[in-house]
C-alpha cells in the first residue's frame, strides 16, 4: 500500500504502511473501528502474529473472527461472545420447549378429533340398527 492509503492498522499505529502489510487486506482504511477493537483486545503484535501463522486462504476468516470476538468483548467486557452463546442457548431451549408444547397440543387435538369420529360412527351404527329394528315385521 502506498503512504497515502495506509490501512486502518497502520493509521492507528501511526506508521508507514508497507506494500506487504499483513493487516492491510483485513483492516481497510474505510473501517478504522474494526482495527481499533481488535487492537484494544488482542494488540497489534498478537494480531499480526496470529494472521502470519495462518495460510493466506484462512486469514480473512480469522480476521473476521477476531473482529467479532473483540467487538463482543468491548460491548460486554465480562462475557463477550460467551454471553451471546448463552443467550442463543436459552433461546434454543425455549424454542424446543415451545415445540414440545405445540406437538402435545396437536396430538391432543388429533386424539379429540379421532374420538369424535368414533363417537359419530357408533351413533350411525346405533341409528342403523334402530332403523333395521323398525323395518322388521
Amino acid at each position: 500500500m502506498s503512504h497515502s492509503t495506509r490501512c486502518a492498522a497502520c493509521k492507528s499505529l501511526r506508521r508507514r504502511c508497507p506494500k506487504d502489510c499483513v493487516l492491510a487486506p483485513y483492516f481497510p482504511p474505510t473501517n478504522p473501528q474494526r482495527f481499533a477493537c481488535v487492537h484494544k483486545i488482542f494488540g497489534a503484535s498478537n494480531t499480526t502474529k496470529m494472521l502470519e501463522q495462518l495460510p493466506l486462504h484462512l486469514r480473512a476468516v480469522a480476521a473476521d473472527c477476531m473482529s467479532f470476538e473483540a467487538s463482543s468483548r468491548v460491548e460486554d467486557p465480562v462475557y463477550g461472545t460467551v454471553g451471546i452463546i448463552s443467550q442463543l442457548q436459552e433461546q434454543i431451549i425455549e424454542a424446543q420447549s415451545e415445540l414440545v408444547k405445540t406437538k402435545s397440543e396437536i396430538a391432543f387435538h388429533n386424539a379429540q378429533q379421532q374420538l369424535q369420529q368414533q363417537q359419530m360412527q357408533q351413533l350411525q351404527m346405533i341409528n342403523a340398527i334402530a332403523q333395521e329394528g323398525e323395518d322388521w315385521p
